[in-house]
């Protein structure tokens, strides 16, 4: 489903951004959530096209963080899933609805992506769906253009009071991930947008 486009919308170089991006705290409390949002809702983490390559290239190293039952369906089925009723490519779920990539420490959630990457054993971080996490990119099939919006969640109650109480904008805990994806460039006039707003 689409974003309403009713609501207040910033236009940054050729995307639009939900202003509820700039205007929101967040700050992910794994102590609190358990890294929930790798387990619940309906679909995997949405794969770009280009990251199939990255992914296939150090799966070998990220499959030895895996059990048994997620290596299975990655050797069988493979781990990634279009999901046809909204479009999109996304990592492949285990019958209990994990990620196929979940790795559990500790009964905390962990990406087995990233620990190999970590760990020094794959160049690859992580889809960066999962690094502008709880920023998601829809696409309005009128314009073409892309659109962020704030996915707001319950399992992310405890991180949207984190990071209210540590003050740290949305936009500003998600950094690393928009310049991964869009560029310096875009994130500075991201930037420059929130701190006018802010006025």
């Amino acid at each position: 489903m689409y974003p309403n486009l009713t609501k207040p919308m910033l236009i940054i170089q050729d995307k639009l951004v939900n202003d509820n991006v700039l205007q929101s705290y967040f700050a992910c409390d794994l102590n609190a959530c358990k890294g929930a949002c790798c387990w619940e809702g309906d679909y995997g983490a949405p794969i770009e096209n280009d990251e199939i390559d990255q992914i296939d290239s150090n799966l070998t190293s990220i499959q030895q963080y895996l059990d048994q039952e997620s290596n299975s369906i990655i050797d069988t089925e493979g781990y990634s899933t279009y999901y046809k009723d909204i479009n999109t490519l996304g990592t492949s779920l285990k019958a209990n609805g994990d990620c196929v990539f979940l790795k559990r420490e500790n009964g905390v959630a962990y990406c087995a992506i990233e620990k190999a990457y970590y760990d020094d054993k794959s160049d690859f971080l992580k889809p960066v769906s999962c690094h502008l996490y709880p920023v998601r990119i829809d696409h309005d099939p009128h314009t073409g253009f892309e659109i962020l919006s704030y996915h707001r969640w319950h399992i992310c109650n405890a991180a949207c009071a984190k990071g209210k109480k540590e003050q740290i904008p949305l936009h500003k805990f998600i950094k690393q991930g928009i310049i991964r994806k869009y560029g310096e460039e875009f994130y500075n006039e991201l930037e420059a947008f929130a701190a006018y707003i802010k006025k």
